[in-house]
């Protein structure tokens, strides 16, 4: 029998911090051992950080790397444990994304990335070179603030794999995980047993069933045991990465971390019985598959992963068969937006050093949504505090102003709401009096006689209206009181951006009023979909700091705030879902018309949602989505009326492409986001009216069966 304490982490590590870093991957070393581990992995790139994007190109950061690395090697830290470490590498003048495996103050191996993630979110081939030698190796020559350390001159630099006295261990990155031809296949044909994944994989909603798939489908043909760690927490941008460190074996899932955790340092053990892996590889097929394989070159090390000895797992949890029956843990979609915008906002909080949050509410659902998720965030600072976590306490101190001597522990959510969170109802003669209520009993929901600012800026309309009246000797008026569309949306833009310079000015200075040091930060809330469509004014209230609803859609909004209501006892987010008509409040109110989103859009967000995934993840120009939308929609719609809001949607697309430039940094969440930084490169200067491909649509829109009045005559005959 041949029992070994594996282990995975998840740290939340943040781009070039290496002072940090080093400190929290000393700490996971450390609870490994504690815990009796004799492997562990940590997630991608953790020494430099994942995020440091144009920073790879730089000497300054594998410098840095190497110097935290010879600290790790020059303590005790790595005496009597296997550590799979990640650092960019520079070798022969090629910068790679590696694994630095060590051992007893020793590096044994040194894995360099073979495919690199180069769409979505990833650039790496930007700073990277993937390398291309499979089952190849070549000799590194150790920089000499290594060689001092170890007195190695130099170590194996290439697709190696590890044999121990019991088993052998092979190395995986994260995408290598995602390819067709994943390198653990050819590796557990030729006999590794153990597989090591270390990922810097973000969150994304309904993601992470793929992942947890992916890795039980690594191991359930094969056999093997699959460790998988992961970077946690925002390190320095629109990312939050998910965490949710796991071991697997033998097809199942026996051991898994936290999704979502303010935790900087999260450790997932598992022991397990090797033999077990030898017994699943008993096939005939796979034997004669493993017998014809390539081999691997073998990286010898003097060490057990495995005592031999039963006496040394008396006690111990082994899990073994036992294990098989748990399945994975997953979120709801609703769950995974209360949590994961919650942690990322903590952490840029902290890390920043600000005092606080700033939201401007408008009584609808996006900004109740935005305002629902600080609460979720202060909900697990409290929790954390009660836990005693010195870290979360420290910081939430800090924020709050108490000096370093001080007592104060965030115990309440409500309290320590109050303290971070501040909020403004920023009303005009257009403003409903339902709105203005539920921004107020909101704001009084979550922070208990939070920091609610109730104003009318009336005054600052009037004024810059005169401004513009006195320059040009003209007065523009609303359309609901005769006024052209060009004066229409010019007043309802004026009302809009003055509520982004009265943000800025409230979130500056609201800690002043109240007798504190520094700054808030301000909050956007306009969705994705919004976005998309480019329904928002640009420089407006959607201008802000960041934006933790900017990646995620209306429908799951409206979704997220009917669980809100029980999961945060919230009553009066009962009223928002059935009460809570999406609308600007920009023009007029009259009897015979109230503005709202949709009718301004001229879509509504259902179909946004479809427009999104479409352009996006399916990769649809306008005709392509029309031939895919006559099949989804052609039972209730007209192929003439599916190319009519074809065309819509991408003319308005594509006139407002240009307010992607300027969006506000949002947590990405959705697989359709238009975040033009770098997930959805596209112009910002488009033939918006698409006289090629419109002319195609209605060619084929023209001769095409109308099955929706097919359907509705056979009704009535019927």
């Amino acid at each position: 029998m041949g029992h070994l304490i594996t282990l995975a982490t998840s740290l939340n590590q943040w781009a070039l911090d290496f002072q940090g870093n080093y400190e929290r991957i000393i700490q996971s070393i450390a609870i490994a051992k504690e815990r009796g581990a004799t492997l562990r992995v940590g997630p991608e790139l953790e020494i430099s950080g994942y995020g440091c994007y144009d920073h790879f190109l730089e000497g300054d950061t594998v410098l840095h790397s190497w110097e935290v690395l010879a600290k790790i090697l020059a303590s005790d830290d790595t005496i009597g444990i296997i550590c799979d470490i990640g650092m960019p590498v520079v070798h022969k003048n090629v910068i790679y994304n590696c694994r630095v495996i060590v051992h007893d103050r020793q590096i044994l191996h040194i894995r360099p990335k073979m495919w690199l993630a180069n769409d979505g979110n990833y650039r790496e081939m930007r700073y990277f070179t993937p390398w291309m030698k499979h089952r190849q190796w070549e000799d590194h020559f150790l920089p000499r603030i290594i060689q001092t350390v170890t007195k190695q001159v130099k170590v194996p630099f290439g697709d190696c794999v590890i044999s121990t006295v019991d088993t052998c261990i092979g190395v995986e990155l994260c995408e290598e995980l995602f390819t067709p031809a994943s390198p653990h296949i050819l590796m557990g044909l030729d006999g590794v047993e153990i597989f090591t994944n270390s990922s810097g994989s973000h969150h994304e909603l309904r993601k992470l069933y793929t992942r947890v798939e992916l890795i039980k489908e690594a191991t359930l043909k094969l056999g093997g045991v699959y460790l998988y760690a992961n970077q946690q927490g925002c390190d320095g941008d629109r990312l939050y990465y998910d965490g949710c460190a796991m071991i697997a074996m033998n097809g199942h899932i026996v051991a898994q971390g936290s999704q979502f955790s303010l935790n900087d340092v999260e450790v997932v053990t598992a022991t397990i019985d090797i033999e077990d892996v030898r017994s699943h590889r008993t096939s005939r097929s796979r034997g004669l598959q493993a017998a014809s394989s390539d081999v691997f070159h073998r990286i010898e090390v003097p060490f057990a992963l495995s005592s031999g000895k039963f006496s040394d797992t008396d006690g111990a949890v082994t899990l073994g068969i036992q294990a098989k029956l748990s399945g994975a843990r997953f979120h709801t979609p609703e769950e995974e937006i209360a949590l994961g915008p919650a942690c990322w906002l903590w952490d840029y909080l902290r890390r920043s050093r600000t005092q606080g949050y700033f939201v401007p509410l408008s009584g609808g659902i996006d900004s109740c949504a935005t305002a629902v998720i600080v609460y979720s965030m202060c909900c697990l600072v409290a929790e954390a505090a009660r836990k005693g976590d010195k870290q979360v306490i420290a910081d939430a101190r800090r924020m709050v102003g108490e000096p370093e001597d001080s007592v104060y522990t965030p115990l309440d959510p409500h309290d320590f709401c109050n303290k971070i969170f501040h909020t403004c109802y920023m009303g005009t003669e257009n403003s409903s009096t339902e709105t203005r209520k539920r921004a107020k009993d909101l704001s009084e929901a979550i922070g208990r006689h939070a920091y609610h600012v109730d104003l009318n800026m009336d005054t600052l309309v009037t004024t810059v209206c005169d401004l513009f009246a006195f320059v040009t000797g003209m007065r523009p008026q609303f359309r609901a009181h005769g006024g052209s569309g060009a004066e229409n949306l010019a007043l309802q833009n004026i009302q809009a951006r003055l509520r982004m310079l009265l943000a800025y000015l409230f979130a500056q200075l609201l800690p002043w009023v109240r007798g504190r040091q520094g700054a808030l930060l301000v909050l956007g809330s306009a969705n994705v979909d919004e976005s998309l469509r480019g329904y928002l004014t640009k420089y407006d209230c959607s201008s802000a700091d960041i934006n933790p609803i900017g990646g995620i859609s209306k429908t799951d909004l409206k979704k997220f705030i009917a669980y809100a209501q029980d999961a945060f006892e919230i009553p009066i987010l009962n009223e928002l879902v059935p009460l809570a008509i999406p609308t600007a409040e920009l023009e007029p109110i009259s009897e015979t018309y109230v503005q709202t989103d949709e009718a301004d859009m001229g879509m509504t967000y259902d179909e946004l949602s479809v427009f999104g995934r479409f352009r996006k993840v399916e990769k649809c120009g306008p005709y392509g989505m029309f031939t895919k939308l006559v099949h989804e929609w052609g039972s209730f719609l007209s192929p003439v009326q599916i190319a009519e809001k074809v065309k819509h949607f991408f003319f308005e697309y594509a006139r407002n492409r240009h307010k992607m430039t300027t969006l506000t940094p949002s947590y990405h969440a959705e697989s359709y986001s238009p975040d033009d930084n770098r997930f959805d490169l596209r112009p910002f200067l488009y033939p918006s009216r698409f006289p090629w491909q419109f002319k195609k649509i209605d060619e084929v829109a023209a001769v095409l069966p109308d099955r929706a009045n097919m359907a509705a005559d056979k009704t009535k005959i019927d």
